[in-house]
């Protein structure tokens, strides 16, 4: 979330007024997902919309920043500062095999039971066919990168994220 702008907080970077409009409208759209009601959903599922939406703000200010080019350094780090984006997240997404990693629970191996990455990172090919995976810490159906892998994301391509 984030912080709280006052008349002592530094200004924000030349090209912040471009943007804002959309980490705004992510940001509303984060109240809405918290607010959800979580009657007859599981506990971890009650928490997916609001991993889904961090995801894509981050996904949203990395793809300006490294891949359109269209913001800044200067307005990038303030946006890590200020909350707006997650910094680790963004640091595994430059790394080669993890441009589609969805949430850091899915790669931390302290995390399962057995000691392994999430099964969302085993790539489509390597599962059996037909049977549909999803990853308990956030809801993602496949995040893996690299040849056969299928689409990106669950996390950014659900159809389900503008409930």
């Amino acid at each position: 979330m984030p912080k709280i702008r006052s008349s002592r907080t530094k200004r924000a970077p030349e090209g912040f007024d471009e943007i804002e409009p959309t980490l705004k409208e992510f940001q509303q759209k984060m109240k809405d997902a918290e607010n959800d009601p979580h009657e007859g959903k599981r506990k971890v599922e009650a928490l997916w919309p609001i991993f889904r939406l961090h995801h894509q703000r981050s996904r949203y200010v990395y793809e300006l920043f490294y891949k359109r080019k269209a913001i800044s350094k200067e307005l990038y780090e303030y946006l890590l500062k200020q909350g707006y984006a997650d910094g680790n997240l963004i640091a595994k997404w430059k790394k080669a095999g993890y441009e589609k990693v969805c949430c850091l629970r899915c790669i931390q191996p302290k995390d399962t039971n057995f000691g392994t990455t999430c099964v969302c990172r085993v790539p489509r090919h390597t599962l059996e066919e037909g049977k549909v995976i999803e990853c308990i810490h956030c809801g993602c159906r496949g995040c893996s990168s690299g040849s056969g892998a299928g689409s990106s994301s669950g996390a950014s391509t659900s159809k389900d994220n503008d409930n």
